[in-house]
């Protein structure tokens, strides 16, 4: 894979764990940035446009509907696992096939405005629940077999947010280069 080929799957970088507690500046930042990110997709969707979002943002990548309709499905399992892991004693989490709930028939069916809406919902309800988290909730766990290692809520907590701003990238390099840019028309 090429330096382009690696910003085109990466325009914000690899995610970065971090290897202890956070500081809790750095929670309400992270916080702050799933807060913000449905009004931010539903921008980006909206200026991309309803062509634009059934392109790929990168050769043999998703469409921009299949990004936005993604980041529902594992902000919801996000959700959930944060759930789990602050009522278990490190429970162990179902990982789920990412690649192949893109192709399920609802994601061409379904309206971006749909996932949207519930992202928004979502994000309101997840993060009313982290702004109420004590130090000691954040160092919760859950194991992650697919990843092969235990993840603290502080950690999950950069994932997502990390994951939320490295999706709006996609979306956000449909509105700034045309398909040529991207390499997906001759």
């Amino acid at each position: 894979m090429d330096s382009s080929d690696e910003y085109l799957r990466f325009p914000i970088g690899h995610y970065q764990l971090p290897t202890g507690p956070l500081a809790a500046a750095e929670c309400a930042a992270l916080i702050t940035q799933l807060e913000a990110l449905p009004a931010a997709l539903m921008a980006a969707a909206r200026a991309a446009g309803g062509e634009r979002l059934e392109q790929p943002y990168r050769p043999g990548g998703w469409t921009g509907r299949q990004v936005i309709h993604h980041l529902v499905d594992s902000h919801l399992n996000a959700y959930t696992r944060f759930r789990l892991a602050l009522t278990e004693e490190n429970p162990t989490i179902r990982p789920y096939d990412e690649a192949a709930w893109a192709e399920l028939p609802d994601v061409a069916a379904t309206p971006v405005a749909v996932s949207l809406a519930l992202l928004e919902a979502l994000h309101t309800r997840w993060t009313i629940l982290l702004h109420h988290l004590s130090e000691a909730q954040w160092a919760r766990t859950f194991y992650h077999p697919g990843m092969g290692r235990t993840f603290t809520l502080y950690q999950a907590l950069a994932l997502y947010a990390w994951h939320g701003q490295h999706h709006l990238a996609h979306l956000k390099s449909l509105i700034k280069t045309d398909l040529t840019e991207r390499g997906l028309r001759p």
